[in-house]
């Protein structure tokens, strides 16, 4: 295969194609909103401004998940729990870091 310049029939060819795909405007409309599946930016975790309901909510089941846990000693509930907790408190260290931030 060369590294050159492509024959002028097959620019013609190519040239044709990538007119077509730029008139599909719903694959142009996929492509823009296709995201790679990364690890999430440190950045924006420090961003994080949770509101006050989504904290009570989180609150809420994680208490609601410990109260069942001890009272079941299910796995999957204290699992759950284990998930949520760290969350949750992330989410209300954040919360009162932007109450007092003044």
């Amino acid at each position: 295969m060369s590294i050159g310049r492509l024959p002028d029939h097959e620019q013609r060819v190519l040239d044709e194609v990538e007119r077509a795909l730029s008139r599909d405007r719903r694959l142009d409309r996929r492509l823009r909103t296709l995201r790679l599946h990364r690890l999430p930016d440190p950045t924006r975790l420090a961003a994080y401004r949770p509101r006050t309901p989504t904290v009570l909510l989180l609150l809420a089941v994680s208490v609601t998940l410990m109260v069942v846990g001890i009272v079941t000693s299910a796995p999957g509930v204290i699992w759950a729990f284990a998930a949520v907790w760290p969350v949750t408190l992330f989410a209300a260290f954040r919360l009162l870091c932007r109450w007092t931030e003044g």
